[in-house]
């Protein structure tokens, strides 16, 4: 597949995805999702990838929707894009189901599908003149790419109304105040601050992040006894593996793990 939408790197355990159409704000469009849902499988597959950044090139992250495109489509516009939002939500599943964490370096505004996209990684940091709005009602639209089942969840139900509803625009500071994302750096440190994370992360136990990304996403929907169950098999399991054994010796030990799986 050619890559004419953003482009994958790997180095030091870390897939560095960057989205790359920076003149159109990097939009959520067919080769776009078509693009991210392969580098999405390649980063669940590949066991040289251990952690993954995903940025954008340019004043933005993601603008979301082309909507110049939706246009375009004219009558076909439904079936184009129950086609887009297949392939897009293919995508984010892959990311949220994969044992790597991944961590959104969000390099400028993240609106609609950019927002939706950088709600549902495991970690996000934040350039300081960032900023983060739904807009999808703004133009007659309903959200997609989880941002329906993330957002509230991440900030509460009152805030999501309100950002959902009203648009409201939020600047880095604010969206580190809600909760959106995690970390808020100079402009010219994001790259840095955001690799010396997932670099850290590829040293850690790939089974034991795969558990708990899978615990944490079935906390949002399960019961409580349900969710302890879970966790209680979760655990078990991997303390009987060979990195949960490594991680209790090393503790022990009072030395760093050497984690192989």
């Amino acid at each position: 597949m050619s890559d004419k939408h953003m482009s994958l790197e790997v180095a030091d355990g870390v897939g560095l995805i960057t989205l790359n159409r920076p003149d159109e704000g990097n939009p959520v469009v067919h080769g776009m999702v078509e693009e991210l849902l392969d580098k999405a499988i390649i980063c669940d597959e590949d066991p040289a990838i251990r952690a993954v950044v995903l940025t954008g090139k340019g004043r933005m992250f993601c603008v979301g929707g082309g909507l110049k495109d939706f246009a375009e489509q004219g009558d076909n516009i439904t079936r184009h894009l129950k086609l887009v939002t297949q392939l897009f939500h293919g995508a984010i599943s892959k990311f949220n189901r994969m044992a790597p964490p991944v961590i959104a370096a969000i390099n400028g505004t993240a609106a609609g599908g950019g927002l939706s996209l950088a709600l549902t990684t495991d970690l996000a940091i934040s350039v300081q003149s960032a900023k983060f709005t739904m807009a999808y009602t703004n133009a007659g639209l309903a959200p997609d790419g989880s941002s329906s089942f993330y957002l509230a969840r991440t900030i509460g139900m009152r805030r999501a109304k309100e950002m959902a509803l009203l648009n409201t625009v939020l600047s880095a500071e604010q969206a580190l105040d809600w909760g959106l994302i995690n970390k808020v750096v100079p402009d010219d440190e994001l790259m840095t601050s955001a690799m010396t994370m997932a670099r850290k992360l590829a040293q850690g136990s790939m089974s034991a992040y795969g558990e708990t990304k899978k615990l944490m996403l079935a906390g949002a929907t399960e019961s409580l006894e349900t969710q302890m169950e879970l966790e209680g098999r979760a655990i078990s399991t991997l303390a009987g593996s060979p990195d949960g054994r490594e991680g209790v010796a090393a503790f022990i030990d009072k030395r760093k793990p050497e984690f192989k799986n």
